[in-house]
């Protein structure tokens, strides 16, 4: 495993591709194009939103999103669903993706761990909602670019009460 703080001049090649794909992440979800941005993850990939920031595992306590791939496919089908009438008109979001910074590296395994800062403001009718937190991403450089194995969204007022649930990914 590669420290990035070693030798940062070896990653900026690499830095500038994690960022990249982050921001392509984002705008995909803002576009709401969700099954291109379900295909970013591996086969095995996992989205997990935990309910406080101390849990390490999802297994036995409560999370806000914990989804492999079928998961996310099946809220994405029920979300779009012309009966769900609840999600009408669709609401519009906007995430800013910052401060990324290349965790290590595992070069033998093709494995980048990087962090991230988010800011996503969400409007639904007439209400504007705020989430914000950190991103913590497990990324396989693969052949077609880099893909998502595993990422965790700590959200900074995950806490907070809101009048309605989220219903896709933050």
């Amino acid at each position: 495993m590669t420290d990035t703080t070693q030798a940062p001049s070896l990653h900026l090649a690499l830095q500038h591709e994690v960022e990249q794909f982050l921001y392509a992440q984002a705008e995909l979800l803002d576009e709401k194009r969700w099954q291109d941005w379900i295909d970013l993850f591996t086969e095995d990939g996992i989205y997990w939103m935990p309910a406080r920031p101390e849990h390490t595992t999802w297994d036995g306590v409560p999370s806000i999103f914990a989804e492999d791939r079928d998961l996310m496919t099946v809220r994405m089908k029920r979300v779009l669903h012309p009966d769900a009438w609840s999600q009408r008109p669709l609401w519009g979001t906007n995430h800013i993706v910052g401060n990324v910074t290349v965790q290590s590296v595992d070069e033998a395994a093709g494995v980048v761990v990087a962090r991230s800062r988010f800011h996503m403001m969400e409007l639904r009718r007439d209400d504007a909602r705020h989430f914000a937190g950190r991103y913590l991403h497990t990324l396989v450089l693969t052949p077609d670019g880099l893909r998502i194995r595993h990422q965790r969204v700590d959200m900074t007022n995950a806490q907070a009460a809101f009048d309605y649930v989220l219903q896709v990914w933050v």
